[in-house]
């Protein structure tokens, strides 16, 4: 599924899949090196890594520990509390958006991240980053698949599109947010798509009629331009 996702779409990156687990794996080794934000670890594995995080490998994240659900300890707490005051203090956030915000409801234990094409388990939500025109090819076919949800486009937190993935059991995407741009790379061309693993199957089936039928309405428009 993730080489014909890569086909079908022409990607450049990897789609990366995340899983959510209560205890640790016994068949993944934990991540190598504490990354300054969860994001990050979707840049890892998208470019070839499978690793296992634990509570403790997002404490240098407090904005993506508390859309994950990870308790944090007295002076992560006290960061998390600073960061959302500079934010409020700069105009980026009000605080009463907060509780607005998408987390995760189980308590985080640890989680797989690895490239799609090497996960083992159903994936609880598959990140995908791409060029407007790939997200619209998505978009369409999750609608056609079922699981396509109106006004999905999310802003920042980035790392809240996983917890409203799990919630709302349907896609989401999100424009990325400053954070997310400077821990990922991501280019300023390109933002994510993300949906429930359980759902690939339906996902790539409708994408590949929805891929065909674009480039053939393509052409459709592009003779009638040419007509007027």
């Amino acid at each position: 599924m993730s080489e014909q996702l890569q086909e079908l779409l022409n990607l450049e990156t990897v789609p990366v899949a995340v899983t959510f687990h209560e205890a640790q794996p016994d068949d993944v080794s934990r991540v190598e090196k504490v990354e300054a934000s969860g994001c990050t670890y979707w840049r890892r594995a998208a470019e070839g890594k499978t690793f296992y995080t634990e509570a403790s490998d997002h404490y240098n994240c407090p904005i993506g520990c508390y859309t994950h659900n990870v308790e944090l300890p007295p002076t992560q707490m006290q960061e998390l509390e600073n960061t959302l005051g500079l934010m409020s203090e700069l105009g980026y956030i009000a605080m009463e958006e907060v509780p607005g915000i998408p987390t995760r409801e189980t308590p985080f234990k640890s989680a797989v991240y690895a490239p799609l094409s090497d996960a083992t388990d159903t994936p609880d939500v598959v990140i995908i980053s791409g060029t407007p025109r790939q997200m619209m090819l998505l978009a369409e076919a999750a609608t056609a698949a079922g699981i396509g949800t109106e006004n999905s486009v999310m802003g920042r937190p980035t790392c809240a599109a996983i917890p409203a993935v799990i919630q709302g059991g349907r896609s989401v995407s999100s424009l990325g947010c400053i954070g997310n741009r400077v821990y990922t790379v991501l280019s300023d061309d390109d933002f994510y798509f993300a949906f429930p693993g359980k759902h690939i199957d339906a996902l790539v089936e409708k994408l590949e009629t929805i891929v065909n039928a674009n480039q053939a309405l393509e052409e459709y428009h592009q003779q009638r331009q040419r007509d007027f």
